[in-house]
């Protein structure tokens, strides 16, 4: 699963899909996330077949990940998963995660046990959540069959979400984080603008190269082809450890996103 991937959240419209995609295929991208609430996977689906030819790439060369509505959790989640798959016209998902915890434990275990199966046909290669606490986690592992491989949620500097990765690491699971810009509020940071300044990078290479350097995965939304591009350089310098101490700050953590911490 490639460190960097494409974030495609409220990204719509076939054209604006197409551009979108032929930029990061352009510039190494080979990772792409979607979501059945997004409403673009057909899109992605029809830009991705479209564009692989041109770069010389196959279904293999590409990492597709698309996660379950809160909507389908429960009995409706097979049907969810494979609707995806149809969407997006491709016959596997890299990986498939259930996007929210929502409704309670047994709906959660019910959706779980149904990826299980399609896991095991091969419709998905790795199974993995989003938006989990360590407590969901932690029932998750008491359930199921097979582990989940990636929990992806929302982490930057104002939200280290420190125990969590610490959690990750001793259990085998891979951290991605999505809002990895702080919803773009930390572009504007004095300090991430100071490291920036200092490595003649932006802010937002800046930020997305402190989750790289700790083994956290980034998904970073961009549309436009010169933003696409400024993100994904991003492998060429490296922030001192005093450089990402200060890049977070006083240690005031700031959630820019929703807070699953109140599903049960």
């Amino acid at each position: 699963m490639p460190l960097l991937g494409l974030g495609t959240f409220r990204m719509r419209g076939l054209e604006n899909v197409i551009q979108a995609v032929d930029a990061a295929l352009e510039c190494g991208y080979r990772s792409f996330d979607s979501a059945s609430v997004y409403r673009n996977e057909g899109e992605l689906g029809q830009a991705l077949r479209q564009l692989m030819p041109k770069y010389g790439l196959s279904r293999s060369d590409i990492f597709i990940t698309s996660k379950l509505s809160p909507a389908d959790l429960g009995p409706g989640a097979r049907e969810a998963c494979l609707k995806s798959l149809a969407e997006l016209g491709f016959d596997y998902l890299d990986l498939y995660l259930i996007h929210w915890p929502a409704r309670n434990r047994a709906a959660r275990e019910e959706s779980w046990r149904a990826l299980e199966d399609l896991y095991d046909t091969g419709a998905i290669k790795a199974l993995g959540v989003s938006n989990y606490t360590e407590a969901h986690l932690t029932q998750l592992l008491e359930s199921s069959r097979v582990p989940p491989a990636v929990l992806q949620v929302e982490l930057h500097p104002r939200l280290p979400q420190a125990a969590l990765l610490h959690w990750c690491k001793e259990n085998g699971v891979h951290l991605q984080a999505y809002s990895s810009l702080g919803c773009g509020h930390l572009l504007g940071d004095i300090e991430v603008c100071k490291v920036a300044t200092a490595h003649g990078r932006t802010p937002s290479q800046v930020l997305l190269r402190w989750a790289l350097q700790q083994g956290v995965g980034v998904i970073p939304k961009a549309s436009t082809p010169a933003r696409i591009k400024e993100n994904a350089k991003v492998w060429d310098f490296e922030l001192s450890s005093e450089e990402a101490d200060l890049i977070k700050g006083d240690g005031t953590e700031k959630k820019y996103c929703w807070d699953p911490t109140l599903v049960a």
